[in-house]
C-alpha cells in the first residue's frame, strides 16, 4: 500500500524537509513520524512521486547564517 499522504515522516514531508535543509534528493520515508522507526528507501512509484512533489514544492530554504 502506498503512503502518499502528507503525514509527518511520510514521503511528501521528507521531500519537503530535504529541500528546505538543502539536502540532495534521497527518496525515503519513516515508518513512524520523522526519526521514529526505520528510515525506509522508497521503491513505490507513487511514493517517489509524492517525495518529488514535496521536494519541488518547497520554496523556502534554511538560512544557515
Amino acid at each position: 500500500m502506498s503512503d502518499t499522504s502528507n503525514r509527518h515522516g511520510g514521503p511528501n514531508d521528507r521531500g519537503s524537509a530535504d529541500a528546505y535543509y538543502g539536502r540532495e534528493k534521497n527518496p525515503h520515508k519513516y515508518e513512524g513520524g520523522t526519526g521514529h522507526g526505520p528510515k525506509i528507501p522508497l521503491t513505490d512509484s507513487a511514493e517517489i512521486l509524492a517525495y518529488q512533489q514535496g521536494y519541488e514544492a518547497q520554496d523556502e530554504r534554511k538560512d544557515w547564517n
